[in-house]
């Protein structure tokens, strides 16, 4: 790479975006940029081109100029006949539009970004941002049925989400398609940037090394950089998943777990509670899912965490003085809690003492309190979305109970301490809705037609008589009838799956995905034909809009329809992430 020489010209020229030869730029058009955040600036044009020819202005000024130092020439790209210009770790001190204009031969774009600014003053001290991975209106609706019953029409209970202050409806879509993962949604939330599908804390560019892509600061960075609050991780899936990722992560692949593993340590979270362990522990150990020696279980007890693996050694941790806690549960992601609490299928018999997330919340919130000058505390429900996959609804359903409950405790620690904002949403849904109930006291008919519609669905008699806000059981005689709008060929047996995790496709000998015929012969079942293409195994996720939901100092900024990427200014200006504060 050389420096990028010559003169710089002024453009203003807006081309249509549909405009042939139109080079890329990162951070795309219409991007929010808080001020003073570090990001990396890339210009992509569509082919070879002399360095001489190539122009890069921002409001004018040359990007030396404007950014405090020359940008790099790269002739051509690995892997790319094509020519860029890069620029790492550059920063706006000034709130404002920036015009970035970049020229060469043929080719120009322009783009536009907004750089914002934060209040002098913090609204919020602490922020506990509770994700339900998937959580759909359906998820909702069924865990407020199933949990608190339904009498002429009403609901007998509400849950702890149905009385947060203030809703708004976010959109989801990814940059590169209308569809998402949990990659770039839960990355929007944290960085203020849109990126592609399975991207963390880039912009996902053109090469191949998922390692290189343009940076974006996460919140994260952005509090260790400006802050001295705690900072916490929950979440029921491996903790190098996509969503607890994005706290933090910067990569093009969310599958670079190894890699996501050594960033959480370069960043070392004050509380890090959840699953895969199998990242932690070298090759050589069993479990390891590392290919080299690196022990980073004993490299975090060299900085100073206490390890817990057990809900027993949780609680004792929980009890100590130590600022920084680890909690290791399951090599990779935790059970469910139908199976964790109730049915003990999964791998419960081998990982028997898993905590729950109100009790991961709980400790969490205990040790990340301590902190004088507050905290952020993430909370994944992850198994909402990997139970919705296999359309496996009641375990999705009672996770969602689960949430719920997690939700309670922070809103609990938010009554007694005012200065917290609570934000509760997902980062995309799922296709599903609630058609009715079906009914095994229809006697003499097959399942089909036990499945109740319209005045037909009646009222569910799920039950709790411990009153511990779960169902008794889930395989009630009249039951919540929850479908898909998508999946692959399956058998849908209308009950629930007590035996373990649903399974609804395997693969053929044409490496293709079939309906699984261990439960062709379930009394009853029914082939349901698939919808989507053959190599997937399960439901995708819907484009609907998700909702959030927030309570506390900075909520007032919720309202009516945000981008995913709009939720990270909220969360700035509540936390006054665009000033300095002492360290």
């Amino acid at each position: 790479m050389r420096h990028l020489i010559g003169t710089l010209v002024c453009s203003t020229m807006l081309l249509s975006p549909f405009a042939a030869n139109a080079a890329t730029v990162y951070p795309l058009d219409r991007a929010t940029i808080l001020v003073s955040s570090p990001f990396d600036f890339k210009v992509e044009f569509d082919g070879i081109v002399q360095e001489g020819d190539v122009s890069v202005t921002v409001n004018r000024k040359p990007v030396a100029e404007v950014f405090g130092k020359p940008a790099s020439f790269i002739g051509k790209e690995d892997g790319v006949d094509a020519s860029a210009v890069r620029l790492n770790g550059v920063t706006l001190a000034e709130p404002g539009t920036y015009t970035v204009v970049a020229k060469a031969g043929n080719e120009e774009k322009t783009v536009k970004w907004e750089v914002y600014d934060t209040p002098e003053t913090a609204s919020a001290k602490n922020v506990i941002f509770l994700l339900g991975d998937g959580l759909s209106v359906a998820h909702r609706t069924a865990a407020r049925i199933m949990s608190k019953g339904m009498t002429e029409g009403k609901a007998n209970g509400r849950l702890n989400m149905d009385d947060m202050d203030r809703s708004v409806f976010i959109g989801t879509s990814s940059t590169s398609a209308i569809a998402t993962d949990s990659a770039n949604t839960m990355s929007a939330y944290m960085t203020g940037h849109k990126t592609a599908v399975n991207a963390l804390g880039v912009y996902a560019d053109r090469t191949n090394d998922s390692l290189d892509d343009p940076k974006v600061e996460t919140l994260a960075e952005a509090l260790r950089r400006q802050t001295k609050k705690s900072i916490g991780i929950v979440t029921t899936a491996e903790l190098q998943d996509a969503t607890p990722a994005a706290v933090f992560a910067h990569t093009r692949r969310r599958s670079d777990k190894a890699v996501i593993n050594g960033q959480t340590f370069d960043l070392k979270p004050d509380v890090i509670l959840g699953g895969g362990s199998a990242y932690f522990l070298p090759q050589t150990q069993p479990d390891s899912k590392r290919k080299d020696d690196t022990d980073y279980i004993a490299l975090y007890k060299d900085a100073g965490y206490t390890l817990a693996t057990t809900k027993s050694e949780l609680e004792a941790a929980d009890g100590t003085n130590m600022g920084k806690v680890l909690g290791l549960f399951h090599t990779g992601n935790m059970d469910t809690t139908l199976d964790r609490e109730f049915l003990k299928k999964g791998t419960v018999e081998k990982f028997p003492e898993q905590p729950g997330l109100v009790q991961m919340a709980k400790t969490a919130i205990d040790v990340l309190s301590r902190n004088n000058d507050g905290f952020v505390l993430v909370i994944e429900a992850a198994n909402i979305d990997k139970m919705s996959h296999p359309l496996d609804w009641d375990r999705a359903v009672v996770d969602t109970i689960e949430f719920d409950k997690a939700v309670g405790v922070a809103r609990e620690f938010a009554a007694k301490n005012p200065d917290t904002l609570v934000v509760v949403t997902g980062d995309h849904t799922h296709g599903v809705s609630i058609i009715g109930t079906v009914d095994d006291e229809k006697q003499g008919v097959d399942m089909r037609e036990k499945v109740g519609t319209y005045a037909e669905a009646g009222f569910p008699n799920y039950e709790d008589k411990n009153a511990d806000g779960y169902p008794d059981r889930v395989d009630v005689t009249r039951r919540l009838f929850l479908s898909a709008n998508n999946g692959p060929d399956h058998y849908e047996t209308f009950r629930p799956k007590l035996d373990g995790p649903f399974v609804p496709a395997i693969q053929n000998e044409k490496k293709e995905y079939v309906a699984n015929e261990a439960y062709k012969d379930v009394p009853g079942a029914m082939f349901m034909q698939g919808n989507i293409p053959h190599e997937g195994d399960s439901g995708v996720h819907a484009v609907d809009d998700v909702v959030l939901q927030a309570s506390g100092p900075g909520s007032e900024n919720f309202k009516g329809y945000l981008e995913q990427s709009d939720v990270y200014r909220v969360l700035a200006q509540a936390l006054a992430l665009g000033v300095k504060h002492s360290q």
